[in-house]
């Protein structure tokens, strides 16, 4: 049985975001709902808009399209691990944004995060997902070591 009622995991299709996806799925198991998100920026963003908010996550979504394939994969990930009740949500805007707004949203007691850019000089200095959702969620935080 889950410790948490609501689990978010967010996603941007890399084979550390999908660790953390593995570990949600296996955290919510068959007792906790399980949403999976996917931030995306929407088409109408021109790629050099995109690039200066991403910096090196540049490579990440941008349309809805590519994001329901990231979400279809993260989805038999997540009940490979274990998870009976999952929600797929495509969230627009940047990473961190999208993902606290989404736990506000669905009510989530628990955020999970893989720690890719925790560590790297980028992150450091401008910010990275795992920390600034560490720092700015209102519900627990998981960030799962996926390097």
């Amino acid at each position: 049985m889950s410790a948490y009622n609501t689990v978010v995991v967010g996603t941007d299709g890399s084979e550390s975001s999908m660790a953390a996806v593995d570990r949600a799925g296996a955290i919510a198991g068959e007792s906790a709902k399980l949403v999976i998100a996917c931030a995306y920026f929407p088409n109408d963003r021109s790629a050099g808009e995109v690039a200066d908010v991403l910096k090196d996550e540049a490579y990440q979504v941008t349309g809805s399209s590519p994001t329901e394939e990231i979400l279809r994969r993260a989805k038999e990930r997540a009940t490979k691990a274990g998870a009976t009740q999952i929600v797929q949500r495509a969230v627009k805007g940047a990473p961190v944004d999208a993902l606290l707004q989404l736990v506000t949203d669905v009510q989530a007691d628990l955020l999970v995060v893989g720690n890719r850019g925790l560590n790297s000089i980028a992150g450091r200095l401008l910010g990275s997902v795992p920390a600034d959702a560490a720092r700015k969620s209102t519900s627990d935080v998981l960030i799962v070591h996926t390097t």
